[in-house]
């Protein structure tokens, strides 16, 4: 009896093992999965705040790394770009990016920055952000790859 008892808690270990190794990433199909596989590509987001002009084009690459341009046109009609890059990650609920370069740079230490939205897909070419840190929503659509901000 006690050789019995032994081998179902060794069985019991052996089967929580493999549960615990299969859980840590989900499978090619499931909703994170699909949800990262949607989010690929090139991404525009426009928007105007106090007479000035903003044009962002946001790139997620397959890699986990991603590239954002901006275009600001200030009131006055003086143009500013940013050039960032950096890795970006999926959770399941929100869209994370490190930036490693900020307009060619690497970011001043000790600060690295960084942006989280909450991910909702309005279609399969629209998503809405919200960062609830600085309270705003965002608004991004699919675009051309290539597209300039």
């Amino acid at each position: 009896m006690h050789r019995v008892s032994a081998f179902r808690w060794w069985l019991a270990a052996v089967l929580a093992a493999t549960l615990c190794v299969a859980c840590d990433h989900p499978p090619d199909d499931s909703p994170v999965q699909d949800a990262e596989q949607r989010l690929l590509g090139t991404w525009l987001r426009e928007y105007e705040e106090d007479g000035t002009q903003v044009r962002r084009v946001l790139v997620l690459a397959p890699d986990g790394h991603f590239e954002e341009s901006a275009r600001i046109v200030e009131s006055d009609g003086t143009v500013v770009e940013h050039h960032h890059a950096g890795e970006w990650h999926f959770d399941g609920t929100n869209l994370k990016r490190r930036y490693t370069r900020v307009d060619g740079k690497p970011p001043s230490a000790p600060a690295m920055p960084y942006a989280t939205f909450e991910i909702r897909f309005e279609s399969r070419n629209e998503f809405t952000g919200i960062d609830h840190v600085r309270g705003r929503e965002v608004r991004y659509q699919r675009v051309a790859e290539g597209t300039l901000p």
